[in-house]
This record gives C-alpha cells, sequence and structure tokens, in this order.
C-alpha cells in the first residue's frame, strides 16, 4: 500500500547543499519517492560526483544537476527557473547548504563570523524568496537549521547566532506566506557526523563532550533526518509552518 500523505511522486523539488553529507543522502531520498530534482550545490567536484552516481535507469525520475551558490540572488532565481522550466514550477524547496566554523569568540576571525552570516541566514532568506517567486501552485520551503538555533555551545558564536537567526527567519516568512499556500520550515538536527563537523571530531575530547549531552548516546545520522523531510514536503504536512523541528536524540533536553 502506498501511503497517499507522505507521497513525493511528481513533486517538483529543488535542493541547494544537494552534494553534501546531508543534502546528497536526503536528494537520494525524494528521488526513491518519485520526486523530480533540481540538485544545486556550489561545490562542482561534489557536485559532479553525485551525478555520475545517479541512477540511470528510464524510470528513474528526473534529475537536474547545477552549480550555484546561495549567496547569489541571480544564481538562486536561476535554478528555480531550472526547476520552473523542466516541471512547470516548484513543488518543494529544500535548503541544506551551510557553514560551520567553531573558535572561543574571542578568537573567532570577523570574516567567519560574517560568513557564516552570510551563507546561514542571507543565503536561506534568498533561496526562500526565490522557490516563493517559482511557487505559483502553493508550496513547501525547508531549511536546515540545528539544535544549536536554541542551546549554547562554547565556541559556536558564529554558527549558533546564524542558526537562532534563521529559526526566526522561518516564522517571519512562514507567517508571511500561509495566505499563499506555502508552508516554511524547519529541520533541527543534533551533531552529525559529515565533512564539516568531521575536522572537529578528529579531537577526542571534543568528540566525547558532544556526545556526552545527547541522552540517546550517539550522533545523529543522515537518515534520520529523511522522515522529517519527507513529512514537510508532503500532504502529511500541510498544516505545519514556521516551526524548527528538533531531530536530536534529546540533545534539547539537556
Amino acid at each position: 500500500m502506498t501511503d497517499l500523505l507522505f507521497d513525493l511522486k511528481g513533486k517538483s523539488i529543488v535542493v541547494a547543499g544537494a552534494a553534501g553529507g546531508l543534502g546528497s543522502v536526503l536528494s537520494r531520498a525524494f528521488a526513491e519517492r518519485g520526486a523530480r530534482l533540481v540538485l544545486g550545490d556550489i561545490d562542482k567536484a561534489a557536485l559532479d560526483r553525485l551525478a555520475a552516481g545517479w541512477p540511470k535507469d528510464q524510470s528513474a525520475p528526473p534529475a537536474h544537476f547545477t552549480t550555484f551558490d546561495i549567496r547569489d540572488e541571480v544564481a538562486n532565481d536561476a535554478l528555480m527557473r531550472t526547476a520552473a522550466e523542466a516541471f512547470g514550477g516548484v513543488d518543494g524547496a529544500f535548503n541544506a547548504a551551510g557553514v560551520l566554523a567553531l573558535a572561543p569568540a574571542l578568537e573567532l576571525p570577523e570574516a567567519a563570523f560574517r560568513d557564516s552570516l552570510d551563507v546561514n541566514v542571507t543565503g536561506s532568506l534568498l533561496f526562500s524568496r526565490a522557490a516563493r517567486k517559482a511557487m505559483n501552485r502553493g508550496g513547501r520551503i525547508i531549511h536546515l537549521a540545528s539544535v544549536s538555533s536554541f542551546v549554547a555551545n562554547t565556541k559556536y558564536a558564529a554558527y549558533a547566532s546564524a542558526k537562532a537567526s534563521l529559526a526566526h527567519l522561518v516564522k517571519v516568512l512562514a507567517r508571511e506566506w500561509a495566505p499563499d499556500g506555502i508552508t516554511v520550515n524547519a529541520i533541527g538536527p543534533a551533531m552529525i557526523e559529515t565533512r564539516m563537523i568531521a575536522p572537529y571530531l578528529k579531537d577526542p575530547a571534543f568528540r566525547a563532550a558532544a556526545l556526552s549531552v545527547i541522552p540517546m548516546g550517539r550522533f545523529a545520522v543522515p537518515e534520520d533526518l529523511i522522515g522529517t523531510a519527507v513529512l514537510l514536503l508532503s500532504e502529511a504536512g500541510r498544516f505545519i509552518t514556521g516551526q524548527t523541528i528538533c531531530v536530536d536524540g534529546g540533545r534539547t533536553l539537556v
């Protein structure tokens, strides 16, 4: 039995950061559920690897691969235009792009702080606006926020500030665009072992400290986010908006 509440078949979905550790897993999950995809990432080499490994059989839903910079308004509009021209519109937009810089506040380079805001907040706004303009039949916009939207970890001045801002941006956009049938939400995962965090997790003390505050006793894996992402993109999530749903093994309880 196919549950139509969670069906993505035929949906036109644009993914930013599609070649990253989270974006690639989620993009494949959307494709497996029948979504037609436009997959964008700033990392051309990683995007090329994703494209090379993509299913080539005729039964697979179509996917387009595009190099783009989420900080560029013109590039965001072009990404959405690709989906609109290929599929007649945009039903869903999923933003998995992001950067992470960890350092004590007194040692944090100003450029790193500004870059965090530029990618994680300004980029999210530009991606959302481009998606909104392309959504001619309602739609769903989802961002990857973080437990750092809510908890205060030392050395996280740049990342936590940006992700907290993103969580509130989601609320404002959700309220503005609700009358147009567009929902805006975020997913807040606990720490996930991806390329972005890998250099920090090589430090045994950092790893132990990060793990100690997750009640379920493990880091998240990208697959943990699939259910929530599908919920928010599908008919099942039609009355959910303005929320940051934490998928965190209890991290925000600590």
